[in-house]
């Protein structure tokens, strides 16, 4: 958590007359919609004004968040997200700990910018920024944007729009409150919201209940050919480009998709492989049970990075290369 210090000082710049923008990564997920508009709500609460920016666009099933449809979409409205970022006297970067990770247009617009820089984020080796709250033990960035409004002894600013993003993002970046990194505190923090106006019933069901039917055959797809490798503990998942096309593929269709091949007795790392829809590479979703650290495996091999138990990776060769390239690796995940 940010020092007294660093809290003071936070307390006196978020105020009513500077300009405050908020910003995650690129492909955001639902720990990234649900912590910047959490956020948001917070501070609209407590009478300061503030403007999220993400760099593309995110899933439908997260679209149903209070505020969600005012979210500034650099790569729809590239000069709106210029001026607010380049005008902006605060930027909040939210659940990435690195400007690249925002993509080029944005993560440039970052860097230039000379408003204050606020980082909360719970991925390892994060940037120096103004202001540094990373925490690599927490499961999702909105258990995070909870501690901070706690820090700042302003819970009762915390409404029920405050309350149904938070517990979005928590929910979403838990797997539904699974993953080992899910504490007692998580489930407090979580209570502490539900008592706040979010009702679990209803953010679920807007959330997972919401499949199209390309997702659906996209599932079925991916499923009738998964493959089980390294003695049964990892699990091989992928599409190509022209399945995604054939099924009519929309964003966040494959949310999810990676955690089918932890549902399998013994299997401990599931490896989710995708063509991209338009450029020629292949993104890499892993996910892994214990303390199986599949986000050094990534960094080491695949171009990326992300958790102990969740992470990703990139990949520009075709996608027989590259799995069997994983194959070769897969017993190197212990």
């Amino acid at each position: 958590m940010f020092n007294t210090h660093e809290l003071s000082e936070i307390k006196k710049i978020l105020n009513p007359q500077n300009k405050i923008v908020i910003i995650t990564h690129y492909n955001p997920d639902g720990d990234a919609i649900g912590s910047s508009l959490g956020l948001k709500h917070y501070l609209n609460t407590k009478g300061v004004d503030a403007e999220v920016v993400v760099p593309n666009d995110f899933p439908k099933f997260l679209k149903w968040m209070p505020d969600a449809k005012k979210i500034t979409i650099a790569d729809y409205k590239q000069k709106k997200a210029s001026d607010l970022i380049k005008n902006a006297d605060i930027i909040f970067i939210l659940d990435f700990n690195t400007p690249s990770r925002s993509g080029n247009f944005v993560s440039s617009l970052i860097e230039k910018s000379k408003g204050k820089k606020i980082l909360i984020d719970h991925h390892q080796q994060p940037d120096t920024f103004d202001f540094v709250y990373s925490d690599t033990t927490i499961p999702a960035t909105c258990q995070m944007i909870y501690h901070f409004i706690e820090a700042m002894e302003e819970t009762h600013f915390i409404n029920e729009n405050t309350a149904k993003c938070l517990y979005t993002g928590i929910m979403t970046d838990t797997g539904g409150f699974r993953y080992r990194s899910t504490s007692a505190t998580t489930h407090r923090i979580t209570a502490n919201l539900i008592e706040k106006g979010a009702e679990p019933s209803e953010i679920s069901s807007n959330t997972w209940d919401t499949n199209s039917i390309s997702r659906i055959h996209l599932l079925s797809l991916i499923l009738s050919r998964l493959e089980v490798i390294n003695d049964g503990k990892t699990a091989i998942l992928y599409l190509k480009r022209d399945e995604l096309k054939k099924y009519g593929f929309e964003k966040g269709d494959t949310e999810g998709f990676v955690n089918y091949g932890l549902s399998i007795l013994g299997v401990e790392v599931s490896a989710f492989f995708i063509e991209d829809l338009y450029e020629e590479f292949i993104k890499i979703s892993f996910r892994s049970k214990k303390n199986i650290d599949v986000n050094n495996f990534s960094r080491k091999y695949l171009n990326g990075g992300g958790h102990i138990n969740a992470s990703g990776g990139k990949s520009l060769d075709d996608m027989e290369t590259t799995i069997s390239k994983f194959k070769n690796l897969a017993s190197e995940l212990k």
